[in-house]
């Protein structure tokens, strides 16, 4: 491999204790969106679900798949997929008609 590349990478460690704590945070967010689910607030019911769906992205991308210790250049890919996803879900209910 490239010298360069490896004197640059970031040593991570996570420990358990952090990954049952988003664990638990990510079930409790389960259960909020379960209630939510349940409960009619109208139009709002949708950006709600939608809300707390990115935070467990956030949680799941930051944590469990580690993009905090990542390149610049790599963050960099994952926010363009993420910009044609909001993209896609804007044209997306930009045609459903509530």
């Amino acid at each position: 491999m490239n010298e360069d590349y490896l004197q640059n990478t970031v040593e991570h460690k996570p420990t358990y204790g952090i990954y049952i704590l988003v664990w638990l945070v990510l079930m409790m967010l389960t259960g909020v969106t379960v209630a939510v689910a349940g409960i009619n607030f109208g139009n709002i019911t949708v950006a709600a679900a939608l809300t707390i769906a990115i935070i467990k992205s956030y949680l799941v991308l930051t944590f469990f798949m580690h993009l905090n210790s990542e390149t610049a250049m790599f963050k960099i890919f994952v926010g363009v997929a993420l910009l044609f996803l909001l993209i896609s879900i804007a044209l997306l209910f930009s045609d459903y008609s509530f």
